[in-house]
């Protein structure tokens, strides 16, 4: 499996982490400091789509004092006899229901669900992240701000956030929950990498999750690449 073009202080383990400063901000984005935490799953069911035969499971979790999350994982096929392929998809209204082409968020999701169901057998988990972290009516600020001339990440912290408020914690209980412990990584986000082996599942791959965007999602996905870290073969 092809991976992303890596920054040019290269990569020293072979699992898409790049070296140099790119790796510094890779090992302290998400999960630095993970408080006491307490990931349950809550239910399951069969889930037919049109890629295929899937289980939904649904988990809740609760990290730290006052901190809760919910998310859910589609799985499909045999997921512990080998290194499965993983998507963790942050949700995104505007692109996977509404279809915005702002950004590649829905060819992302349906490229993931495609290709698990082109191996027989993967795990998406679906987080409640709108916006890298900031929430929905915050994201539709930060597009009004995009629109004066701001790029993602500046519009994200002239509203106060972070560049990037996600955390990937549950994530990783998660695929403990499923009885997997090593995965082949669909991302293009080499911090995701780094974030996941924090929380104690090996990344035996990443795999690139490329589409080809939008003119409208140019200056994003830019930005994704200059100022977020973000490997794309093709840019």
């Amino acid at each position: 499996m092809r991976r992303g073009k890596e920054p040019p202080g290269g990569v020293t383990d072979g699992r898409g982490r790049p070296s140099s400063k790119t790796a510094f901000r890779a090992r302290h984005r998400y999960n630095v400091v993970v408080p006491s935490h307490t990931v349950r799953q809550v239910a399951s069911a069969d889930f037919p789509t049109r890629w295929g035969q899937f289980r939904i499971f649904g988990f809740q979790g609760e990290f730290g004092d006052s901190h809760k999350e919910e998310a859910v994982a589609l799985v499909m096929g045999d997921v512990r006899s080998a290194p499965p392929l993983v998507r963790i998809h942050s949700q995104c209204l505007t692109g996977d229901v509404f279809g915005s082409l702002r950004c590649d968020c829905r060819q992302q999701l349906e490229m993931a669900l495609s290709m698990i169901a082109g191996q027989g057998a993967g795990v998406l988990i679906y987080e409640q992240q709108e916006g890298r972290g900031i929430g929905l009516m915050a994201k539709l600020q930060a597009y009004e701000l995009q629109d004066s001339g701001l790029d993602t990440v500046e519009a994200n912290e002239r509203l106060g956030f972070k560049a990037d408020q996600r955390e990937f914690a549950m994530p990783a209980e998660i695929l403990k929950a499923l009885g997997v412990s090593k995965v082949r990584l669909l991302s293009n986000n080499p911090d995701k990498v780094a974030a996941l082996e924090r929380g104690g599942i090996e990344v035996v791959e990443r795999v690139p999750c490329e589409v080809k965007p939008s003119g409208y999602a140019e200056d994003y996905l830019k930005t994704k690449k200059e100022k977020l870290g973000h490997l794309f073969t093709s840019r």
